[in-house]
């Protein structure tokens, strides 16, 4: 798999300007730690996500911050008094300050987690997205920020499936909190959606996949506060007065296909055949005239013209059809932020099953990613090109008369 992930230029960055701004995400959520002990090794283990560790636990995040043991980090994602929710918060704020634009868009997706066991919170064989296939894991609803400054994860929600609510002392074993009750992945993908809207990220689309988009309370939601969408739906959804979105596509005339580019992939710009049509009106929330549209979308396959996917859209009056493509083709924005944050800043790579210690992970994870994407956005905008990575720190090797010797770091 090609290795995505969110660099900036050493030369461009200097270390000086590096650590600044790292300390500065760990002052702005620092006072979410009510103790020094606990603020020194949040500090430590958000500095081992984002440093040159192999793989990112708490044995080897402890060796890389000079602990003699993991049970300081361990104690962070466990038992210590601190809510994950504030810091979350403090994320958002951080990636609308950093990356926001009247261009946002918000994206919803899930994306698995391989365990091994029956004991970490949620974890039970099911389909996941990311492994293609149904395997023993743990399935994580994310929401992703994406805008022409970057793209970073803003929120995260833990799936419970019905087997475990229904037990609670299996519920209880792993401390998921009694008020938890069972709830869908729309469903969460629907809280995560209020949430994020009433944050400071300026919001101007949300786009999924069919998944979520077939979630008729999501588009309604977002229909009342004014937001566009642009949402995958399967061949088999339902259109108002128009029976199933396959066969509205299917009588389109062969002039309705336009090619366009839907966004840069890892082999140049995605083309595909699109076709947009306006649906009529029906409704509107205020009884004055409409602001919004509503339409139907397709994406063809140039090399494979059988393989069609469907959309449902609703866009500001006036929207043009290439709008509509750019924001369909965002989704692929929070695949490239998991790729990054799981190759970069360890996200999949929690070693915790209980249910706190899952957020907690997560989100001190979406923290050092959203650094890093801050990082390659302030490089972006001085013309360089995000291909190198950025070093942590100054190089151990020194030379000393005529042989190297290693530095321990500070």
């Amino acid at each position: 798999m090609r290795r995505a992930v969110v660099l900036v230029v050493q030369d461009d960055v200097q270390p000086d300007v590096w650590s600044a701004e790292l300390d500065e995400v760990l002052v702005r959520v620092g006072h979410r730690f009510g103790r020094v002990d606990l603020r020194r090794r949040m500090r430590a283990y958000v500095q081992g996500l984002i440093g040159p560790v192999g793989r990112k636990n708490s044995w080897q995040l402890a060796e890389h911050a000079g602990h003699r043991t993991p049970a300081g980090l361990q104690h962070l994602l466990g038992r210590a008094c601190w809510d994950s929710d504030e810091v979350r918060d403090d994320v958002q704020e951080y990636v609308a300050e950093k990356l926001g634009g009247p261009d946002g868009v918000l994206i919803i997706d899930d994306t698995g987690f391989l365990k091994k066991g029956t004991v970490s919170a949620g974890v039970q064989r099911q389909y996941s997205g990311t492994a293609g296939r149904t395997e023993n894991c743990q399935i994580g609803v994310f929401a992703a920020y994406a805008s022409s400054n970057g793209r970073a994860l803003v929120d995260r929600e833990l799936y419970l499936p019905k087997s475990w609510m229904s037990d609670r002392d299996r519920c209880r074993a792993a401390r998921i909190p009694d008020e938890r009750e069972f709830a869908t992945k729309g469903d969460l993908a629907k809280a995560m959606v209020m949430r994020a809207l009433a944050s400071p990220l300026p919001i101007a689309w949300v786009t999924a996949d069919s998944a979520y988009g077939q979630e008729w309370r999501l588009r309604r939601m977002l229909e009342e506060a004014g937001v566009g969408y642009v949402l995958a739906v399967p061949k088999s959804q339902h259109v108002h007065a128009l029976g199933r979105i396959d066969f509205a596509i299917a009588q389109a005339p062969d002039d309705a296909w336009d090619r366009h580019s839907c966004g840069n992939g890892a082999k140049g710009p995605r083309v595909y055949h699109w076709a947009a049509a306006q649906l009529p009106a029906i409704d509107d929330f205020d009884g004055d005239q409409p602001t919004h549209q509503r339409w139907v979308l397709a994406r063809r396959s140039l090399a494979r013209p059988d393989e069609i996917a469907y959309y449902l859209a609703y866009a500001p009056n006036g929207t043009a059809v290439v709008e509509l493509v750019r924001i369909a083709g965002a989704r692929w924005a929070i695949e490239e932020a998991f790729q990054a944050a799981k190759n970069e800043c360890g996200l999949d790579q929690y070693e915790v099953r209980r249910y706190p210690g899952w957020y907690r992970h997560i989100t001190l994870a979406m923290l050092a990613h959203a650094f890093l994407a801050a990082m390659a956005s302030a490089a972006a905008e001085k013309g360089a090109a995000e291909t190198v990575p950025a070093l942590l720190h100054r190089s151990p090797w020194q030379k000393s008369g005529d042989s190297w010797q290693l530095a321990v770091p500070r």
